[in-house]
């Protein structure tokens, strides 16, 4: 845990003291679950245990986590939610749900149901062979049931009403679909699509409360004109980002933040938040070096510009840094572990509301 995170703890918990949380002794978590969807950004190995592409269970992948192994973590360390489990002051982090660690004791702290290339919209997954949302709200049914069994009835109610429900998802609609898809750009415009994706936001959202959730943090899109893949495969030797992509991320997020204001005032007890990670990853991008950084056009596995994921980020990858901590992206799509520090710093003060 790095000083800044150590500082909001504390911060978290003096708030929570002081607006009557239910923070229990200085050991304790702040919330006794996180529950995880979503895609690559959370993927904890979840596509480590399905037939598709999109894997990260080799090096370098996990070069830098704790155990310098590959986890299914789409990084060379932690990832923001990772880092946020930690300033939640959970020491084990919770599984992947298809992994076989999911089970006994270790369900009490939550699960995590998120697949690389999957997305909000089910075709995304479909067309990489990723678990979709609607199968993982399925799983989550399911965790239910043997959270149950584990730890009785009434403690399961209560670990589903006070848990942490984490969403991450969004990218690979656009990135790994949208886009590429000449169909789905004849059917509809980026704001329309925007608009489509939002409305499965919004019923996965309702689906979670009717099934018990009540602390929902989501996050936004990032500036997907700025990922290294983009700029190589759209920016037609562009100087910057891709102006066109990060103008529908920004029209994707002004309405995934409306529809979480709109559920907030339907649910009663609803406490729900956008996490904005546009912002800071952009900030980060576009003055690396005022943040610690060197170098935030290029990966640092391999060339840094086309691996989107695993079978071209590999232990074979030529050219990879020696120290990735120096670049924003790990690989041509997902943040470096110190970039993800930088995310999560980000979200644990945006998220105080959903955990007082």
């Amino acid at each position: 845990m790095t000083w800044n995170s150590k500082a909001m703890l504390v911060l978290i918990l003096a708030l929570l003291l002081v607006y009557g949380g239910n923070a229990q002794d200085s050991s304790a978590t702040l919330v006794p679950a996180i529950i995880t969807f979503g895609d690559s950004a959370v993927d904890v190995g979840n596509n480590d245990y399905i037939y598709t592409l999109y894997k990260a269970n080799h090096p370098p992948y996990g070069r830098d986590f704790v155990n310098h192994k590959p986890t299914g973590r789409f990084c060379n360390g932690k990832l923001a939610t990772d880092i946020t489990a930690d300033t939640l002051g959970f020491t084990t982090y919770p599984p992947a749900y298809l992994s076989p660690q999911a089970s006994g004791k270790n369900l009490l702290i939550g699960a995590n149901f998120a697949s690389a290339a999957s997305g909000y919209d089910d075709k995304t997954a479909i067309l990489n062979h990723a678990i979709s949302l609607s199968q993982q709200l399925e799983y989550y049914k399911e965790y239910q049931s043997k959270l149950a069994k584990i730890a009785g009835s009434k403690k399961a109610a209560s670990i589903i009403k006070d848990a942490l429900y984490l969403i991450g998802a969004g990218s690979s609609d656009f990135l790994q679909n949208y886009y590429v898809n000449p169909l789905l750009n004849k059917v509809y415009t980026p704001d329309q699509y925007s608009s489509f994706l939002v409305g499965i936001f919004s019923n996965s959202v309702k689906e979670l409360y009717g099934l018990g959730a009540r602390r929902i943090g989501v996050t936004s899109l990032p500036p997907l004109g700025c990922l290294p893949l983009t700029i190589t495969l759209f920016g037609f030797h562009e100087g910057g980002c891709v102006s066109r992509i990060n103008t529908d991320a920004q029209g994707f997020n002004k309405k995934i933040n409306s529809a979480a204001s709109q559920l907030q005032k339907q649910l009663p007890d609803l406490k729900i938040a956008i996490f904005d990670i546009f912002k800071p990853l952009y900030d980060i991008i576009k003055s690396p070096s005022n943040n610690g950084f060197a170098e935030a056009r290029r990966g640092c596995c391999g060339t840094g510009t086309v691996e989107t994921t695993s079978f071209l980020c590999n232990e074979y990858s030529k050219g990879t840094c020696s120290n990735a901590s120096q670049y924003v992206f790990w690989d041509s799509v997902h943040p470096s572990e110190a970039a993800n520090q930088v995310l999560a710093d980000s979200l644990i003060l945006q998220g105080i509301s959903l955990i007082g």
